[in-house]
C-alpha cells in the first residue's frame, strides 16, 4: 500500500487551536496518521485492485467461452449420434413393414389361388 502523506503538524495545530491540550492534539495526530496509513486505500490501490478484478473477470469469459464451446461440440456430437439411431429405427422399421405386407400379399395370392382352384374344381 503506498503510504498517504497526513500533515499532523497541521492537525495537531488545529486541534490545539480547538482548545485540545499539546499532548492531547499529537496523541490524537499520531493516532489518525497511524489509522489513514494502515487503512485506507490510495488512488493507486485502487487502480491496481480494479486492474487486477478487470483480469480475474477476462479469465473467467474465457473459461467460459471455452467450455460453452466444448459443450457446443459435445451437443453436436450427441445429435449426430440420435440422429444415425433414428435413421437405423426408421430403416429397420421400413424393412419390418415391407417384410409385413409383403407376406400380407403372399397369403392373399394364396387363399385367392386357392379359392380359384376349388372353384374350378368345382365347375
Amino acid at each position: 500500500m503506498s503510504t498517504i502523506i497526513l500533515d499532523t503538524l497541521e492537525f495537531a495545530t488545529k486541534l490545539k487551536a480547538g482548545g485540545f491540550t499539546e499532548q492531547q492534539a499529537e496523541t490524537q495526530a499520531r493516532a489518525i496518521a497511524e489509522i489513514v496509513e494502515k487503512q485506507l486505500a490510495t488512488r493507486q490501490d485502487v487502480e491496481a485492485w480494479e486492474a487486477d478484478l478487470k483480469r480475474d473477470i477476462h479469465e473467467s469469459e474465457n473459461r467460459l467461452e471455452v467450455r460453452i464451446k466444448e459443450l457446443e461440440i459435445s451437443l453436436r456430437k450427441d445429435i449426430e449420434v440420435l440422429r444415425a439411431e433414428v435413421k437405423r429405427d426408421i430403416a429397420e422399421t421400413k424393412a419390418e413393414l415391407i417384410r409385413w405386407v409383403v407376406g400380407v400379399g403372399i397369403l392373399q395370392l394364396t387363399i385367392i389361388t386357392a379359392l380359384l382352384l376349388k372353384l374350378a374344381n368345382q365347375l
